[in-house]
């Protein structure tokens, strides 16, 4: 499994500073329970970051023509219909996916398509599992038009934690299943707005992995 572009920096930054620290440790205190304490924390931290940065290769294996796949992995937290009032301005059948500090956080494209519209809003970090961070937090909306016609939108958002949001669509790409659609950094949600209509493949609850669960079956 490779580490995903977005961590690459960080990663060899943090990978400097905790030899850094814990070199000089070494040679300043020897090995006692401070520094063995010290380098159990590194590794640990290090471990954790390296994992959340992980980008694992996948490909759905089926014909994906009228299906809407998972773009993150992460828990179902919402299948309701609202009124989306920022792009689309109609009604939708709005799936939700929580994506928590421990999921890969890559995004992918959740139906092939042709992207009609790509924009970001800046706002609020509030907790990504509650229902106002989809209106109220940072966010980025990607409206795709599918071959048979249906618009799609994915609104990648922001959590307390993360904070910062990197979108790669770009309007008027032909877009696809398995391609990253963006990445959002350290605990966030995505939201996927269909017509109604829609078969629901999924319920409340429900884990997902991106790329490769079926969400929805557009009519």
């Amino acid at each position: 499994m490779k580490v995903h572009k977005e961590g690459t920096g960080l990663l060899l930054t943090l990978f400097t500073i905790l030899f850094i620290v814990n070199i000089t440790l070494y040679h300043t205190v020897g090995k006692g329970m401070l520094f063995y304490s010290v380098a159990f924390v590194s590794t640990v931290l290090f471990l954790l970051v390296l994992n959340f940065f992980r980008s694992p290769f996948r490909r759905f294996p089926y014909d994906s023509e009228g299906l809407v796949i998972a773009p993150a992995d992460g828990t179902i937290v919402a299948i309701e219909e609202v009124m989306e009032n920022e792009i689309l301005h109609k009604k939708c059948l709005q799936i939700s996916i929580f994506m928590s500090i421990f999921n890969v956080h890559a995004n992918w494209f959740p139906v092939n398509g042709t992207v009609k519209h790509v924009s970001h809003q800046n706002g609020r970090f509030m907790a990504a599992y509650l229902p106002k961070s989809s209106t109220e937090n940072e966010r980025s909306m990607v409206v795709i038009e599918t071959p048979e016609g249906h618009t799609v939108m994915a609104r990648q958002i922001a959590g307390a934690v993360a904070r910062r949001i990197v979108t790669y669509a770009e309007k008027g790409e032909d877009c696809y299943i398995d391609e990253h659609m963006g990445f959002i950094k350290f605990g966030s949600r995505v939201d996927v707005y269909l017509p109604l209509g829609t078969e629901v493949c999924v319920k409340m609850g429900q884990k997902t992995t991106g790329n490769q669960t079926v969400i929805a079956k557009l009519k």
